[in-house]
């Protein structure tokens, strides 16, 4: 009896410590969803049945400013108002500068100490040295090696006559990204798009697929942030990355070669010596941040290697295919595109460039459509570091409380967008309607933690777009699903089962 009674009194108080958190919402008025025990609100992401994007899109209520959630036992604040997004990610930044997906604020995983996911001052000093790295003008010194992969892309890979050849748009698209990444990244010739099974391409696979053991570990570390804090999500790529790395700063001497890439950036950085700034989290007794330095290691310059390899290829692979798969369905939107794309290039000697993506002003407008039809980043992220009051509807939240901002949601809302599920550049020709759009359309983030390389994976993508539309056309293929199905295990980035198989004609000019 005695057995029985203290497994009982354990079960009770299991499931007290699981439900704790549930009443949070409810006593702020905020509405929501009933929450189950240990999996709060995200029980079909830990299954695999909806990714965290899906089950945003579909949340009830849709005439809420904001709605509660509940992500394992965290509460958290899903946004749907742009004054408010804007007071997140723009205006009141301070309180939100964190990306709250590493839930535990000491960072222990070595390839989560990138710009994407760290946070605090580690983010801010990286951010800051980092920057120069996407200057229009390092951007214009390296487009002839974005033109020489999309040039490969047009001529070698693709190779389809007029009568067609079906290809998976999805896994063309990330081989010409790896290879431009490969080139402008480390001075690496990747061969993703002349080799079939490039190790390269491996290792972007394996960096976005997620395994039964990985989705344990993220369940894991969202119910119990403190007590799973060592797990690693990353351990099963760690070695490739080290070795990778470490070829490529030995090739170098640990020196910077000239070539004014991305690892070039980091070795000069850490040639200058300590990174040095204003504290995002200290501040002083007098209201003024404290400074801050910071060494830069190597396993910090492999945390942004990784990231800059994985999330270039990735959100620009998806990006590019989908923006393809949507002009296969809109012949005329794309007889369009192809027109401006022969106009443009017939000033330019039929050779790509970067004053002529830069003049292709509907060929941009239809890059920009497809990326809010289906943004790479279905959802935003942020962690509430110190009490809070959103005075728009005098709602106060605590420190550590997650905030969501559903960007796919929002981009497919008919409110900010006519007619949503339309594939319609025109809608980028000119300003939006609405003028809180642009606090809506969010592809890239905003505010001081946007996507530091949004100009270069627009004028990547374009330059990959340019070099297919010029030569081919696509169309639907027998085996093309006209609304694929996303992928539920895509949670950092969106991406599709099945790929994206098209139809790829020659031209006849």
């Amino acid at each position: 009896m005695f057995t029985i009674a203290v497994v009982f009194v354990l079960c009770v108080a299991v499931y007290l410590y699981s439900i704790r958190t549930f009443k949070y919402w409810e006593t702020k008025g905020i509405k929501h969803d009933k929450p189950i025990p240990f999996f709060g609100n995200n029980l079909p992401m830990y299954l695999w049945k909806k990714s965290i994007a899906q089950i945003a899109t579909e949340l009830k209520y849709p005439n809420e400013k904001v709605v509660g959630f509940y992500r394992a036992m965290r509460p958290e604040l899903l946004i749907r108002d742009p004054e408010i997004v804007k007071r997140v990610l723009v205006t009141d930044f301070g309180n939100f500068h964190m990306r709250g997906i590493i839930t535990h604020r000491t960072v222990v995983e070595p390839l989560a100490k990138n710009l994407f996911l760290a946070d605090g001052d580690i983010w801010k000093l990286l951010r800051q040295r980092m920057t120069p790295a996407f200057t229009s003008g390092k951007l214009k010194a390296m487009f002839p090696l974005i033109v020489e992969r999309a040039e490969r892309l047009q001529s070698h890979v693709i190779n389809a006559p007029t009568t067609g050849r079906v290809l998976d748009s999805r896994e063309m698209m990330a081989r010409y990204t790896t290879d431009f990444i490969g080139a402008c990244g480390f001075g690496l010739e990747m061969d993703s798009l002349s080799v079939e099974d490039s190790v390269f391409r491996k290792l972007g696979t394996d960096i976005f697929k997620f395994d039964l053991n990985q989705i344990v570990k993220f369940m894991l570390r969202d119910m119990f942030p403190n007590m799973c804090k060592n797990i690693r999500v990353f351990k099963k790529i760690e070695s490739d990355m080290n070795s990778l790395v470490g070829s490529i700063l030995k090739r170098r001497n640990y020196e910077p070669c000239g070539r004014n890439d991305f690892v070039d950036l980091l070795l000069d950085c850490k040639k200058k010596g300590k990174l040095v700034g204003s504290s995002i989290e200290k501040i002083k007794t007098d209201g003024t941040p404290e400074e801050v330095s910071m060494e830069l290691t190597e396993e910090l310059m492999t945390a942004q290697i990784f990231i800059f390899f994985a999330a270039g290829f990735e959100t620009s692979s998806s990006s590019t295919s989908f923006t393809l798969h949507e002009l296969a369905h809109n012949p005329e939107e794309q007889r369009k595109v192809q027109e401006e794309i022969d106009k443009v290039l017939t000033k330019y000697d039929n050779k790509l460039s970067y004053d002529a993506i830069k003049e292709m002003t509907y060929l941009h407008c239809a890059f920009k459509e497809g990326i809010r039809m289906f943004p790479s980043l279905g959802q935003l992220t942020r962690n509430c570091v110190r009490k809070y009051t959103f005075p728009e509807m005098d709602l106060t939240i605590d420190d550590g409380v997650s905030i969501s901002i559903p960007v796919h949601a929002l981009h497919m809302d008919p409110l900010y967008f006519e007619e949503p599920e339309k594939f319609k550049p025109k809608r980028f020709l000119t300003d939006f309607i609405n003028p809180m759009t642009k606090h809506i359309y969010l592809p890239f983030g905003e505010g001081p933690r946007a996507c530091i390389g949004e100009r270069l994976g627009l004028m990547q993508s374009l330059a990959g777009l340019a070099a297919v539309l010029s030569r081919y056309s696509v169309e639907p293929a027998p085996e093309t699903v006209r609304h694929p199905k996303v992928d539920p295990s895509s949670n950092l980035v969106q991406s599709f089962l099945g790929g994206l198989p098209l139809l790829f004609k020659l031209r006849i000019k």
